[in-house]
């Protein structure tokens, strides 16, 4: 089992000694120890009806990015690399927990940030599927990077934010992200496809003889994936999360989803991820190949987005741990305060306006 200093944004009872630990032990020698190729004869344990049992709580934290860092070259880490790297995230985590100094100057308003280092939780470990340290999370193209947007694409990026910024930051709630509105999760924790994020990257998955439901934590958002012949919406019938449809391919549950809704962006400007068109398709694949690790793979195909398809693979490990309510409508103070601040300088800025005017 990987040993945790946090899960979400929760920290564990002891986690200095269990960060400790880890520090202790990330050296090559000790890192390259648990990279142990999987057992490709493995069989999973099956459910009542026979189907290979996915359920339980997993994780997909990694301070893996998803795409290859300017400068990395090649998909796989050296051990030294990784025992670096892995030192320096737990470093770095311990230091963002440090008291802050009362006797410090007042933070400027450009100086606040929205969390502090309790709440962040990449993760410790690079990802290693299959013995190998993963340089990015995407494996293809060969560059480890999203593809170039295709003409096609990149005009439909500028005008979806070139509308967008027609209206003011704050005028309403609608042009406030939807993370923050509670519709669905930051980033994209449940996809299609799942990627790990800031924190709470954490999921559980049920089953029953026809339908895989996976929850995420992020936002306590909900997948229900049906099983079977797929029965497909129009196309212009779109949803958050899209219609996904599964099937079983030996022990590999492997998903199709199709018609995502079109404001379920993944990035902003020039760093769009996602921005799915009616052609959109995310074909996913569920492997169970140890006790402890399901073996994700996602491959995009978006031929009026993307000049080629991309995707990748990343590692979900069994966590013991519960997976928490996230609560974000019923503690979303943040959406009436924004806006009602916002109406407040619009006031303020109408009054001075006034009397500049009577003078």
């Amino acid at each position: 089992m990987r040993r945790r200093i946090s899960t979400g944004s929760r920290v564990t009872s002891g986690f200095l000694c269990a960060a400790v630990l880890v520090m202790l032990g990330n050296s090559a020698p000790a890192v390259a120890q648990e990279a142990e190729r999987w057992d490709p004869d493995y069989q999973p344990p099956r459910t009542a009806w026979g189907h290979p049992d996915l359920q339980g709580n997993w994780t997909n934290e990694t301070i893996t990015p998803l795409q290859r860092e300017e400068g990395v070259t090649g998909p796989v880490f050296s051990w030294d690399e990784v025992a670096r790297r892995q030192t320096e995230a737990v470093e770095r985590f311990l230091s963002r927990l440090q008291p802050s100094d009362p006797d410090r100057p007042l933070l400027t308003p450009e100086e606040f940030g929205a969390y502090n280092g309790v709440y962040i939780d990449r993760g410790e470990r690079v990802a290693v599927v299959d013995g190998e340290p993963r340089t990015s999370l995407i494996t293809f193209p060969e560059d480890g990077q999203v593809p170039e947007l295709t003409p096609e694409g990149r005009k439909r990026v500028e005008e979806y934010f070139g509308f967008r910024a027609s209206f003011g930051t704050y005028d309403h709630p609608e042009v406030r992200p939807l993370g923050e509105r509670c519709i669905v999760s930051f980033g994209s924790s449940l996809g299609p496809p799942m990627t790990p994020q800031l924190y709470n990257s954490n999921y559980t998955i049920v089953q029953n003889a026809d339908h895989i439901l996976i929850r995420s934590e992020m936002v306590h958002d909900t997948r229900i994936i049906r099983l079977g012949e797929p029965n497909r919406l129009p196309k212009d019938i779109r949803l958050w999360f899209g219609d996904s449809w599964g099937r079983w391919e030996g022990n590999t549950l492997v998903v199709e989803t199709t018609n995502v809704h079109p404001d379920q962006a993944w990035g902003r400007g020039e760093r769009v991820r996602i921005l799915p068109s009616k052609d959109h398709k995310v074909i996913e694949r569920f492997t169970r190949v140890d006790e402890d690790t399901v073996l994700y793979e996602f491959e995009v195909q978006d031929p009026t987005t993307y000049t080629e398809p991309w995707g990748g693979q990343i590692p979900m490990e069994r966590s013991d741990e519960r997976i928490f309510e996230y609560a974000c409508h019923e503690g979303n103070y943040a959406m009436p305060n924004i806006l009602s601040g916002a109406r407040y300088q619009e006031a303020a800025a109408q009054t001075q306006a006034d009397e500049n005017r009577s003078r």
